[in-house]
């Protein structure tokens, strides 16, 4: 019987909700960098910081709801123990 690894579980959902609130707030956070750049650059740079304060919060949502976890694999029944179906014999 194969044994199911403690290491092989998902993360909680406590601990996945963290990893993307950390994730989403880095990106807000270049974002708001983005923005204050924009009254001090001209040019190309001015077009670059605008098109990250455009675009970014569409990317750090998709990035943030992305689950990059390795593949889940199958589930064992603590025991291998076969349920009771009573007699399947016909009389």
């Amino acid at each position: 019987m194969k044994q199911q690894s403690i290491t092989s579980l998902p993360a909680s959902p406590e601990v996945e909700r963290r990893n993307r609130m950390i994730k989403y707030s880095i990106a807000m956070g270049v974002r708001v960098v983005c923005i204050v750049l924009m009254l001090f650059v001209h040019g190309w740079w001015l077009v670059v910081c605008a098109l990250g304060a455009i675009l970014l919060p569409y990317f750090a949502v998709v990035v943030a709801n992305v689950k990059i976890s390795p593949p889940a694999a199958e589930v064992l029944r603590p025991g291998g123990v076969e349920l009771y179906r009573g007699n399947d014999e016909v009389k």
